[in-house]
């Protein structure tokens, strides 16, 4: 089987602000997010890759994605973090705008395993709602 990450969704208490953090911290393009702001989209995404996008999913929602998966209980749980992986250049780039943005960076690693084995470095850090996030990258 090749299979492929599509999405992801993360549970926010504010879709817009946490849209804001997604493009404007993180630097990932909106995707739906106009539709979302005009009301014709239930939620926003963001872009990750080609083919992955991370949705936004409000709190409010979580009983309708339930009835959705027919498994009940676990609408609205956070997951432990989830990891990105970017050049370099894009994860200094990403360091300067947490900065700037007066976001911590709650840890780091060095030498850490992944998907496309042994990353030189890491970070992670956690959006508005807590959802934590571990960037890296990989040479």
């Amino acid at each position: 089987m090749d299979a492929r990450l599509d999405h992801l969704v993360c549970w926010v208490s504010d879709q817009l602000s946490s849209l804001r953090f997604y493009e404007q911290v993180v630097g990932l393009p909106g995707v739906r997010a106009e539709e979302f702001r005009e009301g014709k989209a239930g939620f926003p995404s963001v872009r990750i890759s080609s083919d992955t996008i991370l949705d936004l999913m409000a709190y409010e929602a979580s009983r309708g994605v339930e009835e959705a998966t027919g498994v009940q209980g676990t609408a609205g749980h956070p997951i432990n973090h989830f990891c990105l992986a970017v050049s370099k250049e894009d994860f200094d780039a990403l360091q300067v705008r947490l900065k700037q943005h007066e976001m911590k960076i709650t840890g780091t690693g060095i030498y850490s395993f992944g998907a496309q084995g042994i990353a030189p470095e890491a970070m992670f850090f956690a959006d508005p709602d807590g959802n934590v996030m571990e960037v890296r990258y990989y040479e």
